[in-house]
């Protein structure tokens, strides 16, 4: 190396990309997913994570509002898509990161969710609210489906988002919930897959917002969340891959 090449890098003509930090609005049911690609993603790259969790409506309708996120992990396909429309991302920007799984989930070890359900043998039945979360949406199909929607009326517990109707079983206010598979991976108890094809898909989009159109750093993640460590990372938490 030339001594004025030498001279030109201690000066910062050359200098490494610096680390940045990404505002991230993230669906409830992937709140320990995230968290854990957050920590790898951070390790790898230098970016830090700067993560917003909660119903994917609530967080359709911040950044609506001006919300300054860079990037929005939706628990459907229609939010993102909806954003588009209004011009609100990066064109091409969109894709699906994971598809998940609905069950029905009883803390108790040896119990049988399905049948409590349709025997009647339960004080509450928490679900996310079917307006804000996609996952309560799918509990709304499938509960309507099976007929039980109308007859269960006054025994649900209704949360903002997937994550609160977790909640509401632990907290002792429910008995049964119908949640993402990812929320109850470590939580014990017994969980009933319900069949996909009994509720509206769950195909999860990312989408890149137009505030982080040029942020080097959130391009980034998206990349990341694209890549097979990352992939392997969200089947384990329960979610088929697209």
């Amino acid at each position: 190396m030339s001594r004025s090449l030498i001279v030109l890098v201690f000066l910062g003509f050359f200098p490494w990309p610096a680390a940045a930090e990404v505002r991230v609005a993230v669906a409830a049911n992937f709140a320990a997913p995230m968290k854990a690609l957050a920590t790898r993603f951070q390790e790898e790259t230098g970016h830090r994570l700067a993560l917003s969790f909660g119903a994917s409506g609530q967080l359709f309708a911040q950044i609506l509002h001006g919300a300054p996120f860079q990037v929005f992990l939706s628990a459907d396909e229609d939010k993102p898509r909806r954003l588009e429309t209004r011009g609100l991302t990066v064109p091409g920007s969109r894709f699906t990161y994971a598809v998940g799984r609905l069950v029905l989930w009883s803390p108790r070890v040896g119990d049988d969710p399905r049948a409590r359900l349709a025997a009647g043998t339960f004080r509450r039945l928490a679900l996310a609210n079917p307006k804000l979360a996609p996952y309560g949406a799918a509990a709304r199909d499938w509960l309507q489906d099976t007929g039980l929607w109308a007859r269960l009326q006054g025994r649900l517990a209704v949360g903002k988002s997937v994550m609160q109707a977790f909640q509401y079983v632990r907290a002792g206010q429910a008995d049964l919930a119908l949640v993402a598979v990812s929320l109850v991976r470590d939580a014990g108890g017994v969980a009933w897959p319900i069949p996909a094809d009994r509720h509206r898909p769950l195909r999860q989009d990312a989408v890149l917002l137009a505030r982080g159109a040029d942020d080097v750093a959130a391009r980034a993640l998206l990349r990341y969340l694209r890549s097979p460590a990352a992939r392997s990372l969200i089947a384990e938490f329960g979610y088929a891959l697209p």
